[in-house]
């Protein structure tokens, strides 16, 4: 006989994962505040590959709207500035020589709306996740009933994946609700 364990583990880690995987990417959507993991996806060349920016420099948030970039090394300086620049973040450094400085512009109404709407489609993927690994659950569950497993263990074990489910999509809405939140603030 199968235990439902081996249908269940796995759908709750992948569930898990997608929950995760869902508040990484929402921190990497800029919201207006300062907030150094959107230098996450940047890199630097440094002797000869390509580093995060955090290895090479200390970055600190000093206020609500800026970044604070301090190279380790006086060569780095215009490595990170280009990094910055050529990325996808779209912000200017500013370097006086001691610091390398990003300012967040605050956000407009318009691209508040969009980023809403982004976050929004980043909730709805991991949930999609969630809805997969209950399916596959539930199909393993269901082909074990072949192998020998008791239907009454089969609908309780199907009863524990579908409340696995109802648990992780309302953290999905309350972690995509905070970021709403962050992002509509002004």
């Amino acid at each position: 006989m199968t235990d439902p364990k081996t249908y269940l583990g796995p759908a709750e880690e992948k569930m898990q994962m997608a929950v995760e995987f869902l508040d990484e990417a929402l921190a990497h959507i800029r919201a207006g505040k300062a907030n150094p993991k959107i230098l996450d996806s940047v890199r630097v060349s440094y002797y000869g590959s390509m580093a995060p920016i955090s290895n090479v420099a200390n970055v600190s948030v000093p206020d609500a709207r800026t970044i604070v970039i301090t190279p380790w090394e006086k060569a780095m300086f215009k490595e990170i500035e280009k990094a910055i620049i050529n990325s996808e973040i779209g912000i200017t450094p500013e370097n006086n020589g001691e610091v390398i400085r990003l300012n967040i512009p605050p956000l407009t109404e318009e691209r508040r709306k969009m980023l809403v709407k982004q976050s929004k489609a980043e909730a709805e993927q991991a949930k999609i996740s969630v809805r997969n690994a209950r399916r596959d659950a539930i199909e393993g569950l269901k082909k074990a009933i072949k192998q020998g497993m008791p239907e009454d263990v089969e609908k309780d074990a199907e009863a524990t994946a579908q409340k696995l489910h109802d648990k992780f999509l309302k953290r999905i809405d309350e972690l995509f609700a905070a970021k709403e939140k962050e992002i509509l603030t002004v």
